[in-house]
């Protein structure tokens, strides 16, 4: 079973939430203790990350992490969600929700894509990530401070986050998060953008302005999507719930409370 963690009481409406890569449930400790009242909030460490370590290897692919949450849920007692993912998490809440509908209450994706269209596209990011994956074994704590000084994570600087993310991700597992980060590579899962158009479920697609790369992609999952809407957050980037969790939280709640 997956490592998860649970606030609030299971007679509330169900929310789970999943992280980015390298993060862990503690990512979301902010945000589901200031639901805690309104809501069962369950926080999962996806395979490779936090407690979930030495997992089975068919968990540490894309269907294999989203059958693992299932269970998880099957667990919690939960037959149907809210659902909340981050990053990598958003992939692999996308793909939960894509291939287990009737589980899904409503679906936020934050800083998401539904990967790569052409099949050259992910040969090329799995080669990145495999090339990323063996400096993570080699030089994790080198391979941190480059990793939050790439043009996607440069907003972290403006909340003074860098020091403290690096510090967080220093306690996973460096091997384990090379295996995941090779088998939940954007490169090896198939593309979803098709899929988008017969998901009959509320989603909302949110980043931050500054994440340009994300503000077109929530755009145009929208345009693709027949119950989709897009938040854009002004003074954030591609982590929206770290830097802004005041603004972030009132948009999750606002959006659940219509969903």
């Amino acid at each position: 079973m997956l490592y998860y963690t649970t606030t609030g009481t299971a007679n509330q409406p169900p929310t789970c939430f999943l992280h980015g890569f390298m993060g862990s449930t503690s990512d979301w400790t902010q945000i589901t203790d200031a639901l805690s009242s309104n809501a069962y909030c369950i926080a999962v460490d996806l395979p490779g990350h936090g407690r979930s370590v030495r997992r089975p290897g068919y968990e540490y692919t894309m269907e294999g992490a989203t059958q693992a949450l299932a269970d998880v849920l099957d667990d919690a007692g939960v037959q149907q969600c809210h659902l909340v993912g981050y990053s990598m998490g958003g992939r692999a809440a996308l793909y939960f929700a894509v291939h287990h509908p009737e589980r899904v209450r409503s679906l936020v994706l934050e800083s998401s894509s539904p990967g790569l269209t052409s099949s050259a596209d992910r040969a090329s990011r799995r080669d990145v990530d495999a090339e990323r994956a063996r400096r993570i074994r080699d030089d994790f704590p080198a391979f941190l401070e480059d990793w939050y000084r790439i043009p996607l994570f440069e907003s972290l600087d403006r909340h003074d986050l860098v020091q403290t993310m690096i510090e967080k991700r220093s306690s996973n597992d460096p091997d384990e998060l090379a295996r995941a980060l090779v088998g939940l590579s954007v490169g090896a899962q198939p593309s979803l953008w098709e899929r988008l158009k017969d998901l009959d479920i509320p989603t909302l697609a949110c980043t931050g302005e500054l994440d340009e790369k994300y503000v077109e992609i929530s755009r145009f999952m929208a345009i693709g999507s027949r119950r989709m809407e897009t938040v854009i957050f002004p003074d954030a980037g591609h982590n929206v719930h770290a830097e802004r969790p005041q603004a972030f939280l009132s948009q999750l709640v606002r959006f659940h409370s219509t969903s």
